[in-house]
């Protein structure tokens, strides 16, 4: 079984799937066994983003039963050591995923040997994507300095955990209603957090407050910041982690800050990812950062790294050498 690495966004275009591409790439040149699947069902472009031609089965014939054998799925690509598994999203019915087909899918997943099994997931909170991005506690969330997709990625955190909590009780059990009782009412803004959980769901005894308390302290997933033009973008990081500490009490780990990229368009248009085509520029230097540290802390950081902002800190330091200094200049 791979290393599995979920990338979910809370909305579209905020550059995920062309980090996704890069970061697989990257990997794939630290000499990984990589496999890539384009889960964005009913809209996946994963393909073009790698130079494949859309001809082989994907996910659509497998959900269409098709095709039974999921490794069969697995084509190479022009960049070695990397395989990919097509979303083959014009086949019918493949954005409409019944709950059993989603089960086969991760288990296939699961039992897939790789070194990293990464998945480029929809954008938004549909429970499909988030079921998926919940195989591993510590995936990624791209998102960009602007308001509207800090909220979206804050939403996405937050239903993610509500369904991670949610589907570990039975499925007719009175816990689940209350579960989604308690989701039906706002808690921004008010003195309630996801640890009032804990408290309303006590009569149903001590397994159900631990199932809660297990999950706060181990769903730690990990932001990437994409698009930054001016060394206050990174600010945007204290902001999230402020709302999502006080309303959801978990922890968020900052891996990446990712410049705007003038090297994203040519390569769509040519079929390399950027990072591939563009070795040395600043998104794939950027890039290759990010994946060193997936690479070799491929679950999420220690609860130090979070002390008084320290990974956004260190991003701040790191990226310093690998990018223009005048990017940082309002840092130092």
């Amino acid at each position: 079984m791979g290393m599995i690495l979920p990338v979910a966004s809370g909305k579209g275009g905020v550059g995920k799937t062309a980090i996704t591409a890069s970061l697989a790439a990257s990997l794939a040149g630290m000499g990984k066994d990589v496999i890539l699947v384009d889960l964005d069902l009913g809209a996946s472009n994963m393909h073009t983003f790698l130079g494949v031609k859309n001809r082989d089965p994907g996910l659509g014939g497998y959900i269409n039963k098709k095709v039974t054998d999921f490794e069969s799925l697995m084509v190479p690509t022009n960049i070695p050591g990397l395989r990919f598994v097509s979303g083959d999203a014009l086949l019918p019915g493949t954005a409409n995923l019944n709950y059993f087909m989603k089960l086969k899918i991760m288990k296939a997943i699961t039992n897939t040997s790789c070194d990293f099994i990464v998945l480029d997931l929809g954008a938004g909170t549909s429970w499909n994507v988030i079921d998926f991005f919940s195989m591993t506690r510590s995936g990624l969330v791209v998102t960009i300095p602007e308001t509207t997709a800090i909220l979206n990625a804050y939403s996405f955190l937050k239903f993610s955990l509500f369904r991670m909590i949610f589907r570990q009780f039975p499925s007719k059990g009175e816990e689940r209603l209350v579960i989604s009782e308690f989701l039906a009412d706002r808690i921004e803004g008010t003195d309630k957090s996801f640890e009032s959980l804990k408290t309303i769901l006590a009569p149903f005894g001590v397994e159900a407050v631990n199932i809660v308390d297990n999950t706060l302290n181990t769903f730690s997933p990990r932001i990437v910041i994409n698009r930054g033009k001016t060394g206050k973008d990174i600010q945007v990081g204290e902001k999230l982690r402020q709302i999502v500490s006080r309303n959801l009490k978990i922890q968020i780990e900052f891996i990446g800050l990712i410049p705007e990229s003038p090297e994203l368009v040519p390569s769509l248009f040519k079929g390399v990812p950027a990072s591939v085509l563009y070795p040395d520029s600043q998104f794939a230097r950027s890039i290759d950062r990010l994946s060193e540290k997936i690479a070799f802390c491929p679950e999420e950081g220690s609860a130090l790294s979070y002390y008084e902002d320290a990974d956004l800190n260190s991003l701040k330091n790191e990226y310093i050498s690998l990018l223009d200094p005048v990017f940082f200049s309002n840092l130092l």
